[in-house]
């Protein structure tokens, strides 16, 4: 089992920016996918971005595309996402997660195909 931590998190004005960060527990974080997901109150958890494990292979939401990029540190075991021209409707606890695969058989974005979930961090973009 991973465990994941995410931190970054927390409140900026609508166009700002946010780095968050997922660092994992144990040596088998350069064989996993990655990938963050998010959950606004209210709403079902939604897919945000994956990054495969050798970090050649990214895929986006529609709604992050153009904002969001995702990468990894494998020499700090870490996935981040970086968003910018952040948006009120961006607001949600994003999660990161794990797919103890090195590749999606899909774009990564669903949910039950990761093993491993973070508890999540909170952003609020204030408009």
């Amino acid at each position: 089992q991973v465990q994941l931590v995410e931190s970054g998190g927390g409140l900026v004005q609508a166009g700002g920016s946010l780095r968050l960060s997922c660092v994992a527990s144990g040596r088998t974080f350069s064989s996993y996918a990655m990938g963050w997901f998010r959950q606004a109150p209210g709403k079902e958890r939604e897919f945000v971005a994956y990054i495969s494990c050798t970090g050649t292979s990214t895929s986006y939401a529609d709604s992050g595309k153009g904002r969001f990029t995702i990468s990894r540190d494998h020499a700090k075991n870490t996935v981040y996402l970086q968003m910018n021209s952040l948006k009120p409707e961006d607001t949600a606890v994003y999660y990161c997660a794990a797919d103890r695969r090195c590749y999606s058989s899909s774009r990564g974005n669903i949910a039950g195909e990761y093993d491993d979930w973070g508890q999540g961090t909170q952003v609020t973009v204030s408009s």
